[in-house]
């Protein structure tokens, strides 16, 4: 039997998640598809505690992935140190010497504008490399 596609995959995890994770989750994946037109779906990472894997968007070299947690969906930038960040939207893993993340909450306004231009600083990144 053929596994099914990224997308259609990420589709299932969305799906499994309903409320605003699954809300939150399908937001933020817009965003990050807008961002560039080059930017691609993976899964990754399955294993029998997350048979499901998990959601990355690459292009060049992996951006971002996304982790539904008990209280937040996070987007965590694999090379988010090297990352312009003018609108502070990165608020977790700030320690890291490499990655950066942003723990998105229920009810928290995303600023499409802002995530969308990291997306943007991430792909430039995997270019240069």
């Amino acid at each position: 039997m053929e596994e099914k596609s990224a997308s259609a995959q990420i589709d299932d995890i969305i799906a499994k998640n309903p409320g605003w994770k699954g809300e939150m989750t399908t937001r933020l994946r817009a965003v990050i598809l807008a961002a560039d037109s080059g930017v691609f779906e993976e899964v990754k990472w399955k294993k029998p505690s997350r048979p499901e894997g998990v959601p990355v968007w690459s292009q060049g070299g992996m951006i971002c992935v996304c982790d539904i947690l008990k209280n937040a969906v996070r987007l965590t930038f694999p090379k988010g140190a090297q990352l312009r960040d003018p609108q502070k939207l990165f608020n977790t893993r700030l320690d890291s010497k490499t990655v950066r993340a942003v723990d998105f909450s229920e009810g928290v306004a995303v600023d499409e504008p802002a995530l969308a231009a990291i997306i943007r600083d991430a792909v430039v990144i995997n270019q240069v490399k």
